[in-house]
């Protein structure tokens, strides 16, 4: 059974940055596509940033590209993501997770989900 566990989250000023951290413990995730969701008060989970098993390729939410960076680190089984410039609107839970197969947006397409990490952006 495989967990993942975020880190990183915090409360930050308009215009500063975040890093989050996923680190993935019980199976090999090294071959599995990794997404970073989010989740603000009162909307649904939206996707934001995925990679591939090799880090071949990224795919990002309009919302938030040019401003995060996501990556991973197979030796440490862990996914990253860099946030800069972070605006108010980037409030919300912020959660990793895990499929097997090709890399893909829409959320129910995951099987292993992490618990999340609250990122708040204060104006």
């Amino acid at each position: 059974q495989g967990q993942l566990v975020e880190s990183g989250g915090g409360l930050v000023q308009a215009g500063g940055s975040l890093s989050l951290s996923c680190l993935a413990s019980g199976r090999t995730f090294s071959s599995y596509v990794m997404g970073w969701f989010r989740q603000a008060p009162g909307k649904e989970r939206e996707f934001v940033a995925a990679i591939t098993w090799n880090g071949g390729r990224t795919d990002y939410a309009d919302s938030v590209k040019g401003r995060f960076t996501i990556a991973r680190d197979n030796t440490k089984n862990t996914v990253y993501l860099q946030m800069n410039s972070l605006k108010p609107e980037d409030t919300a839970v912020y959660t990793c997770a895990a499929r097997r197969g090709m890399l893909t947006t829409t959320p129910h397409r995951y099987d292993y989900w992490g618990q999340g990490t609250q990122v708040t952006v204060s104006s």
